[in-house]
């Protein structure tokens, strides 16, 4: 039976977050964000644990799932968007302070090279804390990802934190010395189909663009584009995390 271990690590700033899921007994540590407005459990609850549970079982990865913060943050549209980028700068405070020392913790008290996964929103997320973080996380698997929060129904004056916290706006200006280390440190895998729900999403067009935004840049990125039977919905996520996740761990 798979080991499945259930906390809440402290979030005062975060609503709605607060629940870590961590599957598995060893391996390498995957850290999976929900899909819109998600919560920790629903990984395994529309079969993605089952779709790699080989993987967990034999001890190649360790899987900790995370509850999001979009209520307040992204898909909160009663709010401009400096202010939903704001909330994002809270929930990525919980994961760096709360959810990594955990991961390490139970790494054996080890500092820990985390891979990120997401589909929907929550690849936004993956791309987003590796483009953020890569000292932390050097590999970010995003599946159907829409990449530009500013197309969220957004309104109200950007500032400095809507800018740093959308990949569209702030790829294409990386440089120096920051973009040398990104491109020998970190790598980028985005997946995409081509059926139901992932153009009128915006998760096909918006993928493309980031994949020649982060290949312009000198960063690794494989984009791997599948058929028009493959819509945006969770049995191509099963399918597509069962088909890459091999490769890394």
């Amino acid at each position: 039976m798979t080991r499945r271990d259930v906390v809440t690590l402290p979030a005062p700033q975060v609503s709605g977050a607060g629940t870590v899921i961590a599957y598995g007994h060893f391996g390498r540590p995957l850290l999976v964000f929900p899909s819109e407005q998600g919560r920790a459990w629903d990984f395994e609850n529309n079969g993605m644990l089952d779709a790699v549970r080989g993987l967990v079982d034999g001890g190649r990865v360790k899987i900790y799932c995370v509850d999001s913060h979009d209520s307040s943050s992204w898909s909160n549209e009663s709010v401009p968007l400096e202010e939903r980028a704001r909330q994002h700068v809270a929930y990525e405070g919980w994961i760096l302070e709360q959810v990594l020392p955990f991961i390490d913790a139970d790494s054996g008290g080890s500092v820990q090279e985390v891979m990120t996964f997401g589909a929907s929103l929550g690849a936004f997320h993956a791309l987003t804390f590796a483009l953020r973080r890569a000292d932390r996380f050097p590999l970010a698997l995003c599946l159907s990802g829409s990449y530009d929060p500013s197309l969220w129904n957004g309104w109200g004056e950007r500032g400095d934190l809507a800018y740093f916290t959308n990949p569209t706006d702030f790829v294409p200006h990386l440089s120096g010395d920051h973009l040398s280390w990104l491109r020998s440190r970190l790598s980028i895998l985005l997946v995409v189909g081509q059926g139901m729900w992932e153009d009128t999403t915006g998760s096909l067009p918006s993928t493309y663009r980031m994949a020649n935004l982060l290949k312009e840049k000198g960063i690794r990125c494989e984009l791997d584009v599948w058929g028009h039977d493959v819509p945006h919905d969770w049995p191509s996520w099963r399918a597509q995390l069962a088909y890459h996740l091999p490769r890394f761990c």
